[in-house]
């Protein structure tokens, strides 16, 4: 039997800046939901192979039911965590202070040039925009992915997770991204970042 995933209630209750209450319940409780049942479907579909129950043999790189599903459960996953990441940050008021916002003064030289150049790999992405800290270097690194399955760095976590999917922000913003992300800006919650940094910072890479 395999083991079934719960979802994650939205953990902020507050109406945020700009990006409606109609939005949210539809990016979690349809599309991160969504994502939910994907990834226990798939898990489920997997142990007829890793019981040794179905064939191993056809296995094959350019097509077959393992690779479908192997890639089906990274985009899954993915989708999951990544969404989790990005609501765990939200429902705050913006105002950014303490040792996460200190480290990040530390590496780009200021907030407001951390936040131009965070800003502008939103705008580059076409799916994720992520401040993550990189256990191999041990320090903060911004990552994009155009997918939830491309352009992540295994061995980095994720800090602050931009969703640029036009999902995130079509119904309140149209093709305005920009200011999309200058709202998520806004509504980001830095004492939950930071706790999220610094339990990251504990984590060591073994050589």
């Amino acid at each position: 039997m395999a083991k079934t995933y719960e979802g994650k209630p939205l953990p902020f209750k507050t109406t945020l800046k700009g990006i409606s209450d109609k939005t949210i319940a539809m990016h979690h409780d349809v599309l991160y939901m969504g994502y939910v049942k994907k990834k226990n479907e798939i898990a489920v579909a997997l142990k007829g192979f890793e019981k040794g129950e179905k064939d191993l043999a056809g296995a094959n790189q350019t097509y077959s039911e393992l690779r479908g599903l192997k890639d089906g459960e990274t985009f899954a996953t993915n989708g999951v965590y990544l969404h989790e990441y990005y609501f765990n940050v939200l429902g705050g008021d913006g105002e950014a202070s303490g040792p996460l916002v200190d480290a990040i003064g530390a590496k780009y030289g200021s907030l407001e040039n951390f936040l131009a150049y965070f800003n502008a790999c939103g705008m580059a992405a076409r799916g994720w925009a992520v401040l993550a800290w990189d256990t191999h270097e041990a320090e903060l690194k911004v990552y994009t992915g155009d997918a939830h399955n491309q352009g992540g760095v295994w061995g980095a976590i994720p800090v602050l997770t931009l969703d640029v999917y036009e999902h995130a922000y079509f119904i309140d913003y149209g093709s305005d991204r920009k200011s999309y992300i200058d709202d998520y800006i806004k509504n980001l919650n830095w004492k939950m970042a930071t706790l999220v940094f610094e339990a990251a910072q504990k984590v060591k890479r073994v050589d």
